[in-house]
């Protein structure tokens, strides 16, 4: 009996979103709002890549 790793494209595309999301407002206050947007996408999707946030059939 193997551990399956916690991970899935879901938690990809979802960290990629907030990500971006939270990398642009970041990114306007710095003064670039691009280069926010790439940085947060990349981070936040190592981060929900890695944390499963559960089955899309929850019971």
């Amino acid at each position: 009996m193997t551990r399956k790793p916690h991970r899935n494209g879901r938690g990809l595309f979802l960290g990629a979103i907030l990500g971006a999301v939270a990398g642009f407002f970041a990114g306007r206050m710095m003064g670039n709002a691009a280069l926010g947007i790439l940085v947060g996408a990349v981070v936040g999707s190592a981060l929900l890549y890695r944390v499963n946030p559960g089955p899309w059939n929850r019971p």
